[in-house]
C-alpha cells in the first residue's frame, strides 16, 4: 500500500519537466532592419564585380551601339542605319557572313566528333596517356603560334606540297591559301587541330564519371558496343556535350587570330569573317562607324545563338 502511494505522489519542483521555451518574436521593424543589413552586405560583396563588368563590358558595348549610328564624314555625322545597310550592299560583308557560317559549322562539328572519338578510343587503351598528350598539346599553344605552324605547311612551297611532290602526286599540289573556299576550309581544319584538345579533356571527364555498373548491365542485357554507346554513354555525356558545343559555337563566331596571321582576310577579302571585317573596317579602312555596326551585329549573333542553344539544351527535365 505504501509503495503504491509513493508511486502516485506528485513530482517535486526538482522533478518537474522544464517548461517549453517561448520563441523570441522579433518586431516587424527589427526584422526589416535585419533584412536590410543582409542585403546591404550582399550588395557590398557584389559591388566590385558589378563595377568591373559595367566599366569593361557594358559601357564599351553601349558606346559601340551609339557609335554605329554615326558615319565617318563631317558633313552628315548622324547616319541612322546606313552602316547596317552595308551588309546588303557590300559584297565583302556578304562573303564575310558566308565564311562566318562555314566557320561555325566547322568549329562545332569537327572538334565535337573528333574529340568524342579520340576520348572513347583512349579512355582505356594502353597508350592512352601518350595519345592524350599528343592531342591536347596543340590546345596549349596560342592561335598565332598555330597559325605560324600551319603557314609553314600550307604555303605554295610549304611542307604539304613538298610531301605531295615527293610522293609523285604533283596533280594535288596547289596554293592552299589562295583560292576560296579551299583556303577557308584548310583554316577550319587548322582550328580543329587546336580546338580538339579541350573537347577530348571534357569528354574524358564525362566518360570517367559514367558508373561502370550501367555498362555491365547493358552488356548482360545483350546490348552491343554501338547500342551501349548510343543508349547509355551518349545520354550521360549530354551535360559535357552542351559545354563543348557551346564553347565551339562562340569560338567559331569570333575567330580572328588564326585567320589574320595566315591570310589577313585575303586574297582580297575572300577569307574574312565578321570578326576580321570588324578589325579591317575600323583600323585599316578607318571607318569606325561601319566597324561598330559589324561589332554590334556579331555580338547580337553570338548572344542569340548561345541563348537559343542553351535554352534548348539546359532544360531541367532534359539535364
Amino acid at each position: 500500500m505504501s509503495t503504491s502511494m509513493t508511486d502516485r505522489r506528485p513530482p517535486t519542483a526538482a522533478e518537474k519537466p522544464a517548461a517549453p521555451r517561448r520563441a523570441i518574436r522579433r518586431s516587424p521593424l527589427a526584422y526589416t532592419r535585419h533584412t536590410v543589413r543582409e542585403r546591404l552586405a550582399a550588395g557590398g560583396f557584389m559591388a566590385p564585380a558589378i563595377l568591373l563588368v559595367t566599366v569593361f563590358l557594358l559601357a564599351p558595348f553601349v558606346w559601340t551601339i551609339y557609335r554605329s549610328f554615326f558615319s565617318d564624314t563631317r558633313t552628315s555625322p548622324f547616319s541612322w542605319f546606313d552602316n547596317y545597310s552595308l551588309f546588303a550592299s557590300d559584297p565583302a560583308l556578304s562573303l564575310s557572313i558566308q565564311n562566318t557560317l562555314m566557320w561555325v559549322a566547322g568549329t562545332v562539328v569537327l572538334p565535337f566528333v573528333l574529340g568524342l572519338a579520340i576520348a572513347c578510343m583512349t579512355n582505356a587503351s594502353r597508350f592512352s596517356r601518350l595519345a592524350r598528350l599528343c592531342v591536347v598539346l596543340p590546345y596549349a599553344l596560342s592561335g598565332s603560334a598555330v597559325a605560324v605552324v600551319w603557314n609553314f605547311m600550307l604555303t605554295t612551297d610549304g611542307a604539304v606540297n613538298q610531301v605531295l611532290t615527293s610522293l609523285g602526286l604533283d596533280s594535288l599540289v596547289q596554293g592552299w591559301l589562295l583560292t576560296w573556299p579551299g583556303n577557308t576550309i584548310v583554316m577550319i581544319l587548322a582550328n580543329a587541330w587546336q580546338a580538339t584538345g579541350v573537347a577530348v579533356i571534357l569528354f574524358l571527364v564525362g566518360l570517367q564519371s559514367i558508373p561502370p555498373e550501367t555498362l555491365e548491365a547493358g552488356s548482360l542485357d545483350g546490348a552491343s558496343g554501338w547500342q551501349q554507346f548510343r543508349h547509355i554513354v551518349l545520354p550521360q555525356l549530354r551535360p559535357v556535350s552542351i559545354i563543348v558545343i557551346g564553347m565551339s559555337l562562340v569560338n567559331g563566331l569570333k575567330s580572328f587570330d588564326l585567320i589574320w596571321v595566315l591570310t589577313q582576310g585575303g586574297p582580297g577579302r575572300a577569307t574574312e569573317t565578321l570578326a576580321v571585317s570588324m578589325y579591317n573596317e575600323t583600323f585599316l579602312e578607318l571607318r569606325p562607324g561601319a566597324g561598330a555596326a559589324i561589332a554590334v551585329v556579331l555580338t547580337v549573333i553570338v548572344l542569340a545563338a548561345s541563348w537559343l542553344y542553351l535554352r534548348r539544351q539546359l532544360d531541367v527535365k532534359g539535364v
